[in-house]
């Protein structure tokens, strides 16, 4: 896969992986993620084909009592709705290829999206005569706080990750070659607030320091230009200047690369983050994600414009964002108390 860029790739290696869950799954489901690929990412596919893939094996062992790959659109007619919101209820705790699996309201209610998904599908399409799954409510999702780091624990994040106290000293050497490019990684989520996907798929040729801007690859593929500031900029070139002495590939083009001499994965940021954020605030589980949401609740804070944090954290619905950053309007109420006068006086 020479010269495909880090998203070419990750979408070869999605369609790699629905195929293999996909093969031994009825042929009406290939046809339905077949036909769903142009409204839908590589990773939406590849979600909906391990979600179905549970489902199937549960009608198998439970409803149908089948092989899988022998389950047919007869017997999918026959399905209740009774027999998704059983499944659900099963979701809770199972065992699957001697592994035990447990699911929480999300799982729930995004394996019931896909299920959903699969019954609009063969509906529309005239394979079967009536779509039960649409009758099936969604589990319902209490939202949690959200889980930020505060401004003074930003600060000792950064003073950690600059001369971590707690280390070993195999930890603390180890760091000495990672320092710079660490320290450009978290303050680059804390100055952007950009998902942990979007920051392992960028590349040097992102970014533009005449602007102080950089083009990120949002989920779904759409490409957007954000900005930093200064003290971004100025951890993104230090650690420049380190990644222009290691020996690369010359068609190395990440802009974060591991001790391996390659980009950096998923799970070495979240280790690393986790790491640092462990010694700064031991109580807080901070991980990329709370990094994102501390960035979010700054800059609602700052600008009051629940738009503006939505289009700079790239999500399609501003509801999303509302629903994440909601407890933070409890301050803004709070200073806005006495803005309206009800007598000269007041």
């Amino acid at each position: 896969m020479t010269g495909l860029s880090f998203y070419e790739k990750r979408d070869i290696q999605n369609r790699l992986k629905t195929g293999k869950y996909s093969e031994n799954l009825p042929e009406f489901c290939y046809d339905f993620l077949v036909g769903i690929e142009n409204n839908t990412s590589t990773l939406t596919r590849y979600n909906y084909s391990m979600d179905i893939a549970v489902f199937m094996d549960y009608l198998s062992r439970y409803v149908i009592k089948k092989p899988v790959e022998n389950i047919s659109l007869e017997d999918m007619d026959k399905i209740k709705s009774r027999h998704i919101e059983q499944f659900l209820s099963y979701l809770s705790y199972y065992d699957k290829d001697g592994k035990e699996n447990k699911n929480g309201e999300k799982g729930k209610a995004r394996k019931l999206a896909s299920i959903r998904s699969l019954f609009k599908y063969l509906f529309n399409h005239d394979m079967i005569s009536s779509n039960v799954a649409s009758k099936v409510e969604t589990p319902k999702l209490h939202s949690k706080e959200i889980t930020r780091l505060e401004q003074n624990e930003v600060e000792k994040l950064m003073n950690v990750v600059e001369n971590p106290c707690t280390f070993t000293e195999r930890q603390k050497n180890y760091d000495k070659n990672t320092f710079e490019r660490d320290n450009a990684i978290i303050t680059l989520f804390l100055g952007t607030g950009i998902r942990i996907s979007e920051l392992v798929g960028l590349d040097i040729d992102s970014f533009d320091f005449s602007q102080n801007a950089f083009i990120v690859t949002r989920k779904g593929g759409n490409q957007t230009m954000l900005y930093f500031s200064n003290t971004v900029a100025q951890a993104l070139k230090t650690w420049l200047e380190k990644r222009s002495t290691l020996e690369l590939p010359n068609d190395e083009k990440a802009m974060f690369i591991s001790l391996q001499r390659k980009r950096i994965s998923v799970r070495a940021v979240e280790n690393l983050v986790k790491k640092f954020a462990k010694e700064a605030s031991p109580l807080k589980n901070i991980s990329p994600h709370k990094l994102r949401s501390t960035f979010g609740t700054n800059l609602y804070r700052e600008t009051k414009d629940i738009y503006i944090v939505a289009d700079v954290l790239g999500h399609k619905d501003v509801n999303t964002t509302k629903r994440h950053y909601a407890a933070i309007s409890e301050d803004m109420r709070k200073s806005v108390a006495d803005k309206v006068k009800i007598r000269n006086d007041d």
